[in-house]
């Protein structure tokens, strides 16, 4: 945790950043498909890869509500930027940080810390997605090692990756999430390997690929935590976090695109006028407010319950389904204010509406959070009813 005066200055660099050369690089980043390198360099200077490992291992160790308003400010630009360092901060590290054995924080955290290392996550399988339960990628033991056997789909980061936390079956007589494990791979591991990079309908600076493994011989000390049958519940403690920093991030693109909407509208005439003057598009702006408000208090609310070490899996789920649906209306809006020109490439907003859209797909769907919240609160009711 960071006091409050370190705090502000950190969240006051990073919108410097984004203002001053995230933003500006965006249309670029979209065309070229890439971040530029110096970029990459200005991240890695400024501890973004290492925003929520711990201080010990030289990141900036900061707690689930430091993460989220720093978060706020970075998501302002293109889902891009933030996309090539949020595997560090959350899915490709979190693991090691909450269950890993020592011996595997001092190898793996400092290097994901200052960007040298780019961490994935490779749960996600051609027949299973959100169904974690289902894994079908085995780890089979043998002696000193296990060997992994199985595809992984649309890995954030893959083609980036230097180590890959992976979710394998190792008891295949265990049916569901009991016999599910987790393992650190590195790249360049003999068996593992990497397709080819997907061409996604936006977010383009952000690669996902597939991840191969083909008896690929894995040291029994990549076992996270030195534990089989864990792989679950280290995936759904990151799942957690994860979806609060997702939400997060929808805050502060929804924030973004509001600020672009209403300035667009004050710049452009119609009908004599400035388009802010008309009504039905002044309610299109506050509707917008609405949505984005809403979504940045539950974001802030249920970080602020995690870090008081509360079991946040609804409020996670609650916070991501909203926020990411919010985000999905305004940049909606955003198209239809800008008319015609909303459709065009030149003036960002067809760009950011692509890119908002997949906000509700991944680190789960907004189905799958509604069946987590639903099921969540039957249960609660049975309790309640001594069933």
């Amino acid at each position: 945790m960071q006091d409050p005066e370190t705090l502000a200055q950190l969240l006051a660099a990073i919108r410097r950043f984004v203002d001053e050369r995230m933003i500006p690089a965006e249309a670029e980043v979209a065309e070229i498909d890439a971040i530029p390198v110096a970029l990459l360099d200005g991240m890695r200077e400024l501890g973004l890869f290492g925003l929520s490992v711990p201080e010990a291992y030289g990141g900036l160790g900061l707690g689930m509500e430091e993460e989220v308003l720093a978060v706020f400010e970075i998501a302002r630009a293109a889902p891009a930027f933030r996309s090539i360092f949020a595997t560090n901060v959350g899915i490709g590290a979190q693991g090691i940080v909450i269950d890993g054995t020592p011996e595997q924080k001092e190898r793996y955290l400092g290097r994901l810390a200052s960007g040298e290392l780019i961490g994935s996550f490779a749960l996600t399988e051609p027949d299973v997605g959100s169904d974690a339960g289902s894994v079908r990628t085995s780890a089979r033991r043998e002696g000193d090692v296990y060997v992994l056997n199985g595809t992984k789909r649309f890995i954030t980061n893959a083609p980036e990756a230097g180590i890959f936390t992976v979710m394998a079956r190792t008891d295949p007589g265990q049916k569901g999430a009991r016999g599910v494990s987790a393992f650190l791979v590195e790249r360049g591991t003999p068996g593992l390997s990497t397709g080819k990079p997907e061409k996604k309908m936006g977010q383009q600076g952000a690669h996902v690929c597939d991840v191969i493994f083909e008896d690929c011989r894995v040291s029994a000390s990549q076992l996270i935590g030195g534990v089989e049958g864990q792989g679950f519940k280290t995936a759904m403690k990151v799942l957690d976090k994860g979806r609060l920093h997702i939400a997060a991030a929808c805050v502060g693109l929804s924030e973004r695109i509001i600020d672009d909407m209403v300035d667009y509208a004050l710049g452009r005439q119609q009908f004599g006028r400035p388009l802010a003057d008309f009504q039905l598009l002044q309610a299109m702006f506050a509707d917008s407010k609405a949505d984005a408000y809403a979504a940045r208090a539950m974001v802030l609310d249920a970080a602020r319950k995690r870090d008081a070490g509360v079991d946040v899996g609804v409020e996670a789920s609650c916070a991501k389904m909203f926020a990411s649906e919010a985000l999905g209306r305004i940049a909606d809006r955003n198209v239809q204010v800008h008319g015609g020109n909303g459709y065009i490439r030149e003036y960002r907003a067809e760009q950011l509406y692509r890119d908002a859209r997949l906000f509700r797909i991944y680190e789960g769907t907004t189905q799958i959070q509604q069946l987590i919240i639903a099921k969540a609160l039957i249960a609660q009711a049975k309790e309640r009813a001594g069933v």
